[in-house]
């Protein structure tokens, strides 16, 4: 009887010293994506990008204007004929301009997702060698799945993946 009792407390014991032997850890990614070089340069040609759609739009935004405060200076002496095909040339003006914006904006968020997806995956291939290395089950990305507690057991990587991919 007394082997049977020691047989199911060993029984018991062991996966929770497995479970004590599991290795958790975390990172933040975030902090590691802000120094990659490969995320400054991104920033550096989206920024770029982004201020040749907004002189654009100021330069849209300026004509219409102009053609506006033109129409409504000369809307009591012109026959009504050529003021509603100014009005629709306004109106035009207009549409387009809203159409360029929204197309500036669809193609902002498609290059941004096109330069952040090689990032990602770097990043990601260096926390699997780091995870590999460290012989840990799991690493918890605090920047992409907060979590309301991390124990001071949970082994923090982010040095380890920054040093992986040669940035301090």
């Amino acid at each position: 009887m007394l082997k049977k009792i020691a047989l199911i407390a060993v029984l018991f014991a062991l996966p929770l010293g497995l479970m004590a032997q599991t290795k958790f850890a975390h990172m933040n990614s975030a902090e590691i994506i802000t120094v990659m070089p490969e995320f400054i340069k991104a920033q550096a040609d989206l920024e770029t990008l982004a201020k040749q759609y907004q002189d654009e739009m100021q330069r849209g935004q300026e004509e219409f204007q102009k053609k506006y405060e033109e129409l409504l200076q000369q809307q009591d002496s012109l026959p009504e004929n050529i003021l509603q095909r100014r009005q629709r040339e306004v109106e035009d003006m207009a549409q387009r301009q809203q159409q360029f914006q929204q197309e500036a904006s669809n193609t902002m968020q498609q290059k941004q997702q096109e330069a952040m997806e090689p990032i990602y995956k770097k990043l990601d291939e260096a926390i699997q060698a780091v995870g590999k290395a460290e012989g840990v089950i799991y690493i918890f990305d605090l920047a992409r799945t907060p979590l309301p507690y991390v124990s001071s057991e949970s082994i923090d990587l982010t040095a380890k993946v920054k040093a992986q991919l040669g940035i301090q």
